[in-house]
């Protein structure tokens, strides 16, 4: 494959077959998951990702920041330190891709319907492992979504940070057209779209166009050319200009500060136990040697030094 070149501590996240219209197959999930441990395992072999989204561990974040926490499993995460010895050499910021006039096809159907069940529960364990790796991933994903993004294809471009693609590209959910509603794949999509506008292209299976879906769940181009000068300004953006463990961390908090719904009673939303917390990781990423870096630069008037 060729695709244009990337900045330094960027890299491609590829699918390479185009043949099969780029659909997930059992080996096609396997290389994509092989891809993200390599992208996320450090020196010493261990493949870090982010913790799961659950707003206690910021208690043992704190206690990784602090002296007596160095070493903690999460110290990478919140120091600049741990984080060069961690993440040595690998990138800041990951660009899914694919060839041809499909992005993806979703699961490969010819592959899954010749399999016994213990092997079709293997393919959508795998393929939920790469979704969450994706997820989870502290460098960024971007996704060049140039074709057609159907199923479980669908759930790939809308599970990364970044989907951006031209107005005309369609997203569908196929399923129920043969009897097998896209499940997994909207749980994706519904996150990326909104529950009613998600539940009508399940049931429906219809596709739509990227300019039809709701304001801000992808990134819209007018043509190819601004596809890949918008992708290239993306990741630059990410790559070079901002630093990786705060952009790390402020992913982890971020989705994890919208799982606050009021069940503790301090409000109907949720709000105000939300921005009590986020106020805790606030003051963790002003600890950050890059946070002290960017705070002092900007007083000084000259471009950072990141450290990460």
């Amino acid at each position: 494959m060729s695709f244009p070149g990337l900045p330094r501590r960027a890299a491609y996240l590829t699918i390479n077959n185009v043949k099969r219209r780029n659909a997930l197959s059992l080996a096609v999930l396997r290389s994509l998951r092989d891809q993200l441990h390599d992208f996320n395992r450090g020196p010493d072999g261990k493949v870090n990702i982010l913790p799961a989204f659950k707003p206690g561990l910021v208690d043992e974040l704190e206690a990784a920041a602090s002296t007596s926490g160095a070493g903690s499993r999460y110290s990478w995460l919140v120091d600049a330190g741990e984080w060069q010895k961690a993440r040595a050499g690998l990138p800041n910021v990951l660009v899914l891709r694919t060839e041809g006039p499909v992005f993806s096809s979703g699961h490969d159907l010819a592959e899954l319907r010749k399999l016994p069940y213990e092997e079709v529960k293997e393919a959508f364990a795998l393929c939920a492992e790469v979704m969450n790796l994706i997820r989870r991933s502290p460098a960024p994903v971007v996704a060049v979504v140039q074709g057609l993004a159907t199923a479980a294809g669908a759930q790939l471009a809308f599970t990364t940070d970044f989907p951006i693609t031209l107005g005309t590209t369609k997203f569908q959910l196929p399923g129920a057209s043969i009897g097998l509603p896209c499940t997994s794949p909207s749980t994706a999509v519904a996150r990326r779209l909104g529950s009613a506008f998600t539940y009508r292209m399940l049931a429906m299976a219809e596709p739509v166009e990227a300019q039809n879906l709701p304001a801000g769940a992808v990134e819209v181009v007018g043509d190819e050319a601004q596809l890949e000068e918008r992708v290239a300004h993306i990741v630059d953006r990410l790559a070079q200009q901002t630093a990786g463990q705060p952009q790390a961390f402020g992913k982890w908090a971020y989705w994890t500060q919208l799982s606050f719904n009021g069940a503790s009673g301090s409000g109907a939303d949720g709000y105000e136990d939300a921005v009590a917390w986020a106020g805790r990781v606030m003051a963790l990423h002003a600890r950050s040697a890059d946070a002290q870096e960017g705070v002092a630069s900007f007083f000084e008037k000259r471009q950072p030094k990141w450290q990460t």
